[in-house]
């Protein structure tokens, strides 16, 4: 469907996009005011159903550095832009005034099925630029519902070899390979009555967090129930690149496109990550 179908709002610190009849589908917070150490960057949120369901949650009680729908790093050259405490053997998690910042540098493109933003990733504490991203944000109206596509190009701009990890690469803290674009659902996709038709499913046939998490595929499908409407959305998450292996958390609901897993990615000075994702919203 047209993107012609889709109207775009243009405000100092966000954007806002809703269809023709008046649904606002998305949020986008491109200059936040969140708190340093939840590693500042651009943010989705409200992320919504065709039918206006709330999506994203925002600031969670359990973490709140999960911000809607936002890209991460583990860390990258030992800078946390994931957010929260950094562990390391020694003495765990604690806050170390090690986190990075996203931040907004100008727009290539800004229309209402498409948006380019170049973007700089930096250390707080000294203001050193370690990437540069160009992100391409596109948004269309699909049958019953409308899909995202994410894609980031992030380039090594420190002049030498740059190290992206989680804190089980970097730091042997087993389980902990949390990086990439990041997913944090509605408590709408809990499910708490054992409703067999909400929950995640691998496209291998997999159901539930231990069947998923870690699992490399290309695709994952989330079923949920919305409070209040008791509507149900379908969220498909899709690794455009090939198989990821996702992870995943049921109970904090949480999907992050981790693009690595039990060794840090490495990128050579000057060499270009990319990311190429797509999140769909369908009713059912």
């Amino acid at each position: 469907m047209s993107s012609d179908a889709l109207q775009l709002r243009i405000a100092e610190r966000e954007l806002a996009l809703a269809t023709a009849a008046g649904t606002e589908l998305w949020r986008y917070c491109f200059r936040p005011d969140t708190p340093a150490d939840e590693s500042r960057r651009p943010y989705f949120h409200p992320v919504r159903s065709l039918a206006g369901d709330a999506l994203t949650n925002f600031r969670p009680n359990d973490h709140a550095w999960h911000h809607g729908l936002s890209l991460t790093l583990g860390s990258a050259g030992g800078v946390n832009f994931w957010g929260g405490p950094s562990y390391r053997p020694a003495d765990g998690y604690r806050l170390r005034g090690d986190h990075g910042a996203q931040v907004h540098r100008g727009w290539g493109a800004l229309e209402a099925g498409r948006i380019e933003e170049e973007l700089e990733w930096v250390k707080v504490a000294s203001g050193r630029v370690l990437l540069t991203e160009r992100r391409t944000l596109e948004t269309a109206l699909i049958e019953g519902g409308w899909s995202m596509r994410w894609r980031s190009e992030l380039v090594n701009a420190t002049g030498a070899e740059l190290a992206l990890g989680n804190f089980h690469a970097s730091q042997g803290l087993a389980g902990s390979h949390y990086t990439g674009l990041q997913f944090r659902g509605a408590r709408d996709l809990l499910d708490q009555h054992g409703d067999p038709m909400v929950g995640m499913r691998g496209e291998g046939g997999r159901e539930g967090e231990a069947a998923v998490h870690g699992v490399p595929e290309s695709r994952l499908d989330w079923h949920c129930q919305h409070d209040g409407s008791l509507r149900r959305t379908r969220i498909r998450f899709e690794s455009l690149i090939g198989p990821i292996p996702w992870f995943v958390r049921a109970g904090n609901p949480l999907v992050a496109f981790a693009f690595h897993r039990e060794q840090p990615r490495c990128l050579a000075a000057g060499e270009t990550l990319l990311l190429d994702h797509r999140l769909s919203f369908v009713a059912g």
